[in-house]
């Protein structure tokens, strides 16, 4: 068994390694999986597991709100798509409704699409164009 052990050590380190932008980045894909997962609980009628998944995925989202920092002018508008968000998954959970969460999945993954497009714009400016 020791190959989901050299998954799981592969996947520390590549967290301990990541850049700031990386950790980011792996917290907007975490969020989307996690909000997959819940979707598809709700299908198979586990109410459990998708409280579990809304919740985790409530937990990057606070991640985000508390990283914020409000001297950009972008604070306030992140702080106000966080906290509808948060509002959006705290209806889902109680409600179990996977509408809901598809929505906040639209949100998230045109916010982790935008990101990369970021990471990609800063790292062409970079010299070597981002390349180790």
């Amino acid at each position: 068994m020791a190959l989901p052990n050299a998954y799981a050590a592969y996947n520390k380190n590549k967290v301990l390694t990541a850049s700031p932008a990386e950790l980011t980045l792996m917290l907007y894909e975490g969020a989307i999986k996690f909000c997959n997962i819940a979707v598809m609980a709700i299908e198979n009628k586990d109410i459990e597991k998708a409280h579990i998944n809304i919740i985790k995925t409530e937990k990057i989202i606070e991640e985000f709100l508390r990283s914020l920092d409000e001297k950009y002018p972008v604070y306030k508008d992140f702080e106000n798509v966080y906290n509808y968000l948060m509002q959006r998954l705290q209806e889902a959970n109680m409600r179990k409704d996977k509408e809901i969460l598809e929505e906040v999945l639209v949100h998230l993954r045109g916010m982790r699409d935008t990101w990369k497009e970021v990471m990609q714009q800063n790292a062409a400016r970079t010299p070597g164009g981002g390349q180790a």
